[in-house]
């Protein structure tokens, strides 16, 4: 993780030459919009998570405006298209100085955050909940990111958890080799291993390697399995875990994505259990659910999933923070504002900044049953 983080910041360098402080100098505000920006996956790599993302947040963001906006000003969020490529961060960064934005706003990917964070740290600019759960963020080496999710080391005693309870305490993980999935794998063996599994064997999960990895995994003998891929990559081996004889729990973090997975697999994904850190999207019982439905409907864009609704919550939450801003709102108003934000219910889902740079510790467990369907 350090290495790819050094050739990230080497590329930035590179890319921007002399960027520091000044780079966000303008505030994104006028009298008549709040100018927030985000780069992010729109296409190709990791834009599975990072489109619903986008459409819940701009729901939301379209439901203030829609009513007038916050002291008349409508939220503009500026959405630049990274393909997944952290490199290409930087340049979107450019653009998004010269249009002048008063926060960075809900960036997915840790590969992505760690490319964007060096042109922002020397500033007063905010990156406000990103979709990204490398613990490293929740230091205080990254003062500028406020996170309404967990990270991966909390979902990691989750799952450890689970699978003590269930009697597996030999434990084989398969993972895929991009920057997010590495991240997470970091925090899996430290968290895992100090909570008491026995790790017995891990395998990287290569393109064509598939079968390998999982007759590598499957060697060890293992009581459970970690999956840390995304949606596709994390089927295929569940796949083959099944057909060469694998009965165990089969775990996967957050950043897999329960829905897609789901989706993906079917009947074949019986007991597979995943983290997500937002509620169930088809609980009608919360409010923000309900509202987020509606909004779906409205706008004919299908059902709902966990990603959508961490965009949606990430929206209402940074739009609440907007609204305790006396008149003109400054990027110093915002911190503060984002600081004052303690235990607030924005539609049954809780956040607490106050003292914080981490508004939620919220992780469940989700199950997929016979029938291809999501449950609590």
């Amino acid at each position: 993780m350090r290495i790819f983080q050094g050739l990230m910041h080497l590329l930035i360098a590179i890319s921007l030459g002399l960027v520091g402080a000044a780079c966000f100098a303008q505030e994104g505000d006028s009298k008549t919009a709040i100018v927030l920006g985000q780069s992010l996956a729109l296409t190709g790599s990791g834009s599975a998570l990072a489109v619903p993302y986008n459409q819940g947040s701009k729901l939301y963001f379209d439901r203030i405006n829609a009513a007038g906006g916050i002291n008349g000003r409508k939220i503009d969020l500026v959405s630049l298209d990274d393909r997944g490529n952290p490199a290409t961060i930087a340049a979107n960064i450019k653009t998004l100085h010269d249009q002048g934005v008063l926060a960075l706003f809900g960036y997915v990917g840790s590969p992505q955050v760690t490319a964007a964070y060096p042109l922002i740290k020397d500033s007063d600019v905010l990156l406000f909940a990103p979709m990204s759960a490398a613990d490293e963020f929740r230091g205080q080496l990254h003062a500028n990111i406020y996170s309404m999710r967990p990270g991966y080391s909390e979902e990691a005693a989750a799952i450890t958890k689970h699978a003590e309870t269930l009697g597996a305490r030999k434990l084989a993980i398969l993972h895929a080799t991009d920057g997010e999935s590495l991240s997470a794998l970091d925090s899996a063996e430290r968290t895992m291993t100090s909570l008491g599994a026995n790790l017995v064997v891990k395998a990287a999960i290569t393109s064509g390697s598939v079968a390998n990895s999982v007759d590598k995994a499957l060697a060890g003998k293992p009581e459970s399995m970690l999956v840390i891929s995304d949606a596709t990559g994390a089927a295929n081996a569940i796949r083959d875990l099944r057909a060469k004889g694998f009965r165990g729990p089969i775990h996967g973090f957050s950043s897999t994505g329960e829905s897609l997975l789901a989706e993906q697999l079917g009947a074949a994904g019986a007991g597979v259990v995943v983290v997500r850190v937002v509620p169930k999207s088809d609980n009608p019982k919360l409010a923000v659910v309900r509202d987020l439905q509606a909004d779906l409907a409205a706008a004919k864009l299908g059902k709902p999933n966990v990603y959508m609704l961490e965009g949606y919550i990430a929206a209402r939450v940074f739009t609440e923070a907007l609204r305790r801003i006396p008149k003109d709102p400054t990027r110093a108003k915002l911190k503060k504002a984002i600081e004052s934000l303690d235990e607030v219910n924005v539609g049954g889902f809780r956040v607490h900044f106050t003292d914080e740079r981490v508004s939620s510790r919220l992780v469940e467990l989700s199950l997929i049953d016979s029938q291809g369907r999501v449950r609590e």
